[in-house]
C-alpha cells in the first residue's frame, strides 16, 4: 500500500471545490450569474438542480474546513465568485462577499491549510454576460478589475492562485458544444471566447504581479486524444481534437501561438488583431496545473470542421461513463 511517507518531501496533498457548486448563491448579497439562467432553463441540468443552496458552504465553511483538516490534507483549493464580490460584474463591491472570503482564508490558515485560490470557476455575472460575456474583448480588463478587488483583500495570504479554471470548458464546451453556461453552439462565439479567456488570464496575472503576488499559475484540463482506429482519417481527427482541447490554451500561455490544426477552423472567427495579444496572454507563470480525467477515442465524421466524433472505447468506465486511462496523465506530464 502506498503511504504518504513514500512521496517526496514537500509533496502536498490537497482537495478542491468551486464556489457556485458549494457556497449557496442565494446568500450573502451575490449577484446573478449565467449559471443561474442556464440552470433555470428546462432541459439544461439534471433534475433542474441549481446553486442557490448547494452545500450551504456559505454558512457551514468552518465545519467543512474541519473535515478537510481532519482528513490530513495540506492545501485547500477553492474558488471565488465574481458575482459574490461584484454583483454586477463591474462597479459596486459587495463588502459582505469580500468579508466572506476574508473569513474563509483566515479559517484555512487557522487549521494549517494552505489557501490555493482560483479566481473564476465558470460563474459569469449575468450583467457581464448581457454585454457579450467572453465574446467581448473588454472582459479582460473587467476581469482584471475583479482580480484587483478580490486579491487586494486576500492575496497577501494566498499560497497559490490561478486565474481561470479549465479554459477549454469556459470556451469550447460552453460556446461550441453548449453543455455549460451560457449554452451556445456558435463557432464565432467559441473562437472569441477561447481567445478572450486567455486575454483575461494574462491580465489577471499582470494585476496580481503588480500586487506583489507570487506562486501564480494556470490550470488547464486535458483529455487524451486516442485515434479510434489506425486509419489516416482517425489519426488526423485525433490530431485536430488534441489541438483544440489540449494545445490551444497551452500554446497561447507557454508558446505565444496557437496550433495550426486549431486555426484551420477558428482563425476566420477570431477577433481582429488577435495575434497581437500574445505578449499579454503569455505572461510568465510559476507553474502549470494539470486536470486530467479520461481519454476519448476519436474518429472522423462527415460535416463541417472539426468533423470529429468520440466513439465508445473498450476500457472500464467511471460512473460518468469516462474511460479509465491513467496512462494519459503520464503522457501529459511528460509532454
Amino acid at each position: 500500500m502506498t503511504q504518504r511517507r513514500h512521496f517526496p518531501g514537500g509533496f502536498l496533498f490537497g482537495t478542491a471545490t468551486s464556489a457556485y457548486q458549494i457556497e449557496g448563491h442565494a446568500h450573502g448579497g451575490a449577484g446573478r450569474t449565467h449559471w443561474d439562467s442556464f440552470a433555470a432553463t428546462p432541459g439544461n441540468v439534471v433534475r433542474a438542480e441549481h446553486g442557490q443552496l448547494a452545500c450551504d458552504h456559505y454558512h457551514l465553511f468552518e465545519q467543512d474546513l474541519d473535515l478537510v483538516a481532519a482528513a490530513g490534507f495540506d492545501t485547500y483549493r477553492f474558488s471565488t465568485s465574481w458575482a459574490r464580490v461584484m454583483p454586477e460584474g463591474r462597479g459596486a463591491i459587495n463588502q459582505e462577499g469580500l468579508d466572506f472570503y476574508d473569513r474563509l482564508t483566515d479559517a484555512m490558515l487557522e487549521r494549517g491549510l494552505k489557501p490555493a485560490a482560483t479566481l473564476y470557476h465558470w460563474e459569469m455575472p449575468s450583467a457581464i454576460e448581457d454585454q457579450g460575456g467572453w465574446r467581448n474583448r473588454d472582459i479582460a480588463n473587467w476581469f482584471g478589475d475583479f482580480t484587483d478587488v478580490i486579491m487586494g483583500r486576500i492575496g497577501d495570504r494566498m499560497y497559490s492562485v490561478a486565474p481561470i479554471n479549465e479554459p477549454w470548458c469556459v470556451g469550447w464546451l460552453s460556446h461550441f458544444e453548449g453543455a455549460h453556461a451560457p449554452g451556445l453552439r456558435d463557432i464565432r462565439a467559441t473562437a472569441r471566447a477561447m481567445h478572450h479567456v486567455l486575454c483575461a488570464h494574462g491580465t489577471a496575472i499582470a494585476r496580481m504581479r503588480s500586487l506583489g503576488m507570487t506562486n501564480i499559475g494556470a490550470v488547464c484540463n486535458f483529455e487524451y486524444a486516442n485515434p479510434a482506429d489506425d486509419t489516416a482519417a482517425s489519426i488526423a481527427a485525433a490530431g485536430r481534437y488534441d489541438a483544440i482541447y489540449n494545445r490551444f490554451f497551452m500554446g497561447g500561455i507557454f508558446h505565444k501561438s496557437y496550433p495550426d490544426l486549431a486555426l484551420e477552423g477558428l482563425e476566420p472567427h477570431l477577433p481582429e488583431g488577435w495575434d497581437t495579444d500574445f505578449d499579454l496572454i503569455g505572461a510568465p507563470v510559476d507553474w502549470c496545473g494539470i486536470n486530467y480525467y479520461t481519454r476519448s477515442n476519436i474518429a472522423a465524421k462527415d460535416g463541417p470542421w472539426p468533423n470529429v466524433q468520440a466513439v465508445e472505447g473498450p476500457l472500464d468506465k467511471t460512473q460518468m461513463g469516462w474511460e479509465i486511462y491513467p496512462d494519459g496523465l503520464y503522457e501529459f506530464i511528460m509532454r
